[in-house]
């Protein structure tokens, strides 16, 4: 080819880039720039009305970080699809990409909506059982929602529109250079973005450096990054799990006064000689925190028998003379506390009866009871009844479908764990067909009531009928609907109050055999909920109950500790299950260690009336401060000054992590070894110091 031809193509290409310039009436050019920039607006597009829906903010930081994100993401999309020859397979690519972004960011505005948490891959080992909820599921969903996928309308439209336009592939030249410059700068700004301090809001639990190394806590996560941001963290993490931070713990002891409770000094020994950073900071962490003393309510019903039940999806619904009365007997001849609070989490059952017993925090983000199945507890709610020679049984009338009870519950120290199988009770072979609580408390009881040991006895029941779904018929949600649609409810409302029903019954078969064995006036009867009936959308669940919804005020629901020879007495301190373990154990008079427990003896002068939510949320009478948005709402005049918060947030944050360190790294089994070296070690030096006074003398 001659010079002067090759300088005529040359001429002749660059006629054609510049086709938009030197040709006003070719009005649509499909090319790299253009593609760019409307991938851009749909996917900031898609975010905002996330944002929109969510109750976020719009003018602020975070939104500017998306926008950023969205410029990355974008180039990179627009790069991959437009180095093909095929405008169709452009197309292709670029629509795929687009619905994936649309369904993903709408699920996760469906998923906090029906279960109260973002989807993650770290709770992935469920998703065979969420699966049964789909139903349930896409009936919670609000028209709202669907806004999302309307800049994916808008974008499909654009490229009709373009079909007949000049097609452009991307050609790797100098020009393509400034491709790379833009995605190496909009990605050195978007770091910035997690160093600079004016967009890094005050008073957030975490910081977003914190948070893009560990999206841990989602809700504060999808708030800063955006969805599809925290679900490419949420994956990376997933895959390449973040190595915990070795940094040794050091505090001062909280007690600054003497205690009459004493605890065994083997935890600040052990403390002392541990080499492990892994373990000293956990040893520090708990060796160095306050000892609840004796107080007024110590041993109020110590040698007594305790049942607890954990209640299904129960609300303040469930408190109604006329549709409840075994229940409402409970409440208001009992200890009721007036605000407690059943805070959801990934795997709410499990992970709130982990809690329960444990009085650890479960991992945000991970169905913990399933993941750490292995891990023991010595300090757990069976292991200190154990320990003061009672015959401990755990009871749950459903199989090993969701959780593995049969590993906890024994893990925990349940002396026999009895499940649906075990206890003959049948179970339907597919969801939504529940088995009845009455029969696990008949046949329960039976076991229980009918033993040979004299011994006292402590239980555990965990029900299962009022489970959803509402929005079908079912046996138990069939039995009493008629009668509450004739009260008035929905048909939804009618089959969970119907459910209740079966519950209440229940209870009423728990009252009715503890009083024909004579046991009902030496046993000690908690009632707490796992969580509030969430198979209800917002709207059924204010027909339900009279407080308000917002805020968390959703998951408020019953807690009542009842013996018979008690006065009523309503407790209005802040609480959540995370109390039960301590004030159960102080109530009895177990011996237990209060530093090794995240609650308190809700009856301790040291308890400070506060309820903690999964993402590090907390409300008290004063104020509810939104860790999602790091904004405080005040209820009353006082108000908290920005360092006090800071104090409140930094607490509770330690307290979430030390946890999770604990529960990952099997803590309290290396500290129940060391405790058992510890005393060996001991008790053989008083042996050696005994035969040497004898020899002595």
């Amino acid at each position: 080819m001659s010079r002067s031809s090759k300088n005529e193509e040359i001429e002749s290409l660059e006629k054609e880039e510049f086709a938009p310039i030197l040709d006003p009436e070719k009005k649509y050019q499909d090319n790299y720039l253009k593609n760019f920039l409307v991938l851009l607006l749909t996917l900031f597009a898609i975010e905002i009305i996330f944002k929109l829906s969510s109750g976020f903010q719009i003018l602020s930081y975070a939104t500017l970080r998306i926008l950023l994100s969205d410029i990355i993401i974008s180039l990179i999309i627009t790069t991959l699809s437009t180095i093909t020859k095929r405008r169709w397979l452009k197309n292709t690519i670029n629509i795929v990409f687009v619905l994936i972004y649309s369904i993903y960011v709408w699920l996760q505005r469906g998923f906090i909506n029906f279960l109260g948490v973002y989807i993650s891959f770290h709770t992935s080992s469920q998703f065979g059982a969420v699966t049964d909820y789909i139903g349930d599921f896409l009936a919670s969903i609000k028209i709202s929602y669907y806004l999302v996928f309307i800049p994916f309308i808008i974008y499909i439209v654009y490229l009709i529109l373009i079909r007949n336009s000049h097609y452009e592939k991307l050609k790797f030249n100098l020009k393509s250079l400034f491709i790379l410059g833009g995605l190496v700068l909009t990605t050195a700004l978007y770091y910035l973005t997690f160093n600079l301090s004016f967009m890094q809001e005050a008073l957030q639990v975490k910081t977003n450096k914190e948070l893009f190394k560990s999206p841990d806590v989602p809700t504060i996560a999808v708030n800063q990054f955006g969805p599809i941001v925290f679900g490419i963290l949420d994956f990376k993490t997933f895959i390449f799990p973040v190595e915990e931070s070795e940094v040794v713990f050091e505090g001062e002891n909280e007690t600054t006064e003497p205690v009459k409770r004493e605890v065994s000094e083997a935890l600040s020994k052990i403390a002392e000689e541990e080499t492990n950073k892994k373990y000293k900071s956990l040893n520090n962490y708990f060796a160095t925190r306050k000892v609840t003393d004796f107080n007024d309510y110590t041993g109020k019903f110590e040698g007594k028998n305790v049942i607890v039940i954990l209640m299904e999806s129960v609300n303040n619904a469930i408190i109604n003379e006329k549709y409840f009365p075994n229940y409402y007997n409970l409440y208001t001849n009992g200890w009721s506390f007036a605000n407690n609070y059943s805070p959801r989490n990934s795997c709410a059952t499990g992970n709130n009866e982990f809690s329960a017993m444990t009085s650890l925090y479960s991992i945000y983000n991970t169905c913990t009871s399933n993941v750490y199945k292995d891990n023991t507890y010595f300090e757990a709610i069976f292991n200190l009844f154990n320990n003061k020679g009672y015959t401990t049984t755990s009871m749950h009338d459903f199989i090993e479908w969701y959780y593995y009870r049969k590993t906890i519950h024994p893990n925990m120290g349940s002396g026999k764990y009895y499940n649906a199988s075990s206890l003959g009770i049948e179970t339907a072979g597919y969801y939504g067909e529940w088995p009845s609580d009455e029969e696990l408390f008949d046949k329960g009881l039976d076991i229980i009531l009918n033993s040979d040991d004299d011994k006292p006895f402590m239980t555990w029941f965990t029900t299962v009928t009022s489970h959803q779904p509402y929005s079908v018929s079912s046996t138990y949600g069939d039995l009493y609907k008629d009668y509450f649609m004739d009260e008035g409810y929905s048909e939804q409302n009618s089959r969970y109050l119907s459910k209740l029903k079966v519950l209440d019954n229940a209870i009423g078969i728990l009252v009715d055999k503890l009083k024909e064995a004579n046991k009902f006036d030496d046993t000690v009867i908690v009632l707490l909920a796992d969580h509030y009936p969430y198979g209800l959308n917002k709207s059924n669940v204010s027909k339900l109950v009279s407080h308000e919804l917002d805020d968390y005020e959703i998951e408020r629901t019953p807690f009542v500790i009842y013996n018979s020879s008690m006065k009523p007495k309503v407790f209005n301190q802040y609480n959540s299950y995370i109390n039960l373990l301590p004030t159960i154990a102080n109530l009895l008079n177990l011996d237990y260690d209060p530093r090794l427990y995240m609650g308190t003896d809700l009856f301790s002068p040291d308890y400070v009336s506060r309820v903690v939510f999964a993402d590090g949320s907390w409300k008290d009478e004063y104020a509810y401060y939104n860790a999602s948005n790091s904004k405080i709402k005040y209820f009353t005049d006082k108000e908290y000054t920005n360092e006090e918060i800071i104090e409140i947030n930094n607490a509770i944050t330690l307290k979430i992590e030390m946890s999770s360190k604990a529960i990952k790294n099997d803590y309290f089994t290396y500290l129940k070894e060391k405790i058992d070296e510890y005393n060996a070690k001991v008790e053989e030096e008083n042996n050696k110091e005994n035969n040497e006074s004898e020899e002595e003398n």
